[in-house]
């Protein structure tokens, strides 16, 4: 019998590491899954969906654990009758000791950023919405204060120039399935040399919130890049137009002749809908106005060519 392991996680960002985790057997036996509850996805009124994970986890044939509630005497006791001997953690709830205490091999997590940078909820995001160049995963044991244990390893990759944050998550997805790959093989090689982490360089990565990914238009061009792909695809920065939400997905700076103008003021030259930031224009490539579909910047463009008077600010 290999390794016993107890794996958690819920999103998309946690298959390719349990399935990494499945693949390593018989060094590795993956006891139980633990993930949420079904619940509607798609929309409120959508019948219930069970996790990325459980689907995985279903798929490979693995017993499934759900619950929504990590402080339950249910959940610890569940955890504890698998008998971990490591528990590894991508993308779940925040786990109170009692239950991270289990694993004699310790309790160890898969997150988004090179820590101590970007502690917290949302790490790719506010990666990129920060213009880093640079970004990676690291595993490191867990501790009672959220995203400051001591690191196992890491791994580094380059944030491209035009890449959202779907784009971004989707591909540390696939390097953290090897990095937790190589994390286990180094706890049971006895490899392991926990690093604390620097407190002087932490930074924050906060819940994105309705308030925190609406446009400020008083922003040079590139920050507006760097905020609307940050927040791309999903939660999606947005901002007014109207009268009315307008969400937008994609934009790119623009180089032009045509003057600067007051921050979020409106233009359309050549047919592409641009929009100004404090030091020149972006052209906003895909948006998706209140209560209608997304559609590329030249589709709205084309619907507000009679509406002169709509042109002017968001």
């Amino acid at each position: 019998m290999g390794l016993r392991v107890v794996f958690m996680g819920t999103p998309e960002f946690a298959v390719p590491s349990l399935h990494r985790i499945a693949a390593m057997t018989p060094q590795f036996e993956t006891v139980l899954v633990v993930t949420g509850s079904d619940k509607p996805r798609r929309s409120k009124n959508s019948p219930p969906e069970p996790t990325p994970v459980k689907q995985a986890a279903l798929e490979l044939g693995l017993p499934v654990f759900e619950s929504d509630d990590v402080t339950s005497p249910e959940f610890a006791a569940t955890v504890a009758a698998s008998k971990p001997d490591v528990i590894v953690v991508a993308a779940f709830r925040i786990l109170p000791p009692e239950v991270f205490e289990l694993p004699p091999l310790g309790t160890f997590n898969l997150h988004g950023s090179l820590l101590p940078a970007y502690r917290g909820a949302a790490p790719v995001n506010w990666s990129i919405i920060n213009g880093d160049l640079e970004t990676g995963v690291t595993t490191f044991f867990l501790r009672k204060s959220v995203d400051t244990g001591n690191i196992i390893t890491m791994d580094r990759t380059p944030i491209g120039p035009d890449e959202n944050a779907s784009e971004l998550l989707l591909r540390l997805s696939e390097i953290g399935a090897g990095t937790v790959g190589r994390t286990l093989a180094m706890i049971v090689g006895g490899a392991v040399t926990p690093q604390k982490q620097d407190e002087r360089l932490a930074t924050k990565a906060p819940k994105l919130t309705r308030d925190n990914t609406r446009i400020d238009w008083h922003q040079p061009v590139q920050r507006l890049h760097d905020f609307i792909r940050g927040l791309a695809l999903k939660p999606t920065a947005w901002t007014t137009f109207g009268g009315k939400s307008l969400k937008i997905y994609k934009a790119r700076p623009f180089v032009t002749d045509i003057a600067p103008d007051e921050p979020g003021a409106l233009r359309i030259a050549d047919g592409r809908l641009l929009a100004a930031g404090s030091d020149g224009w972006l052209e906003l490539l895909s948006v998706q106005p209140e209560g209608k579909k997304a559609m590329d910047g030249e589709s709205l463009a084309r619907g507000l060519r009679a509406r002169e008077e709509a042109l002017r600010f968001f």
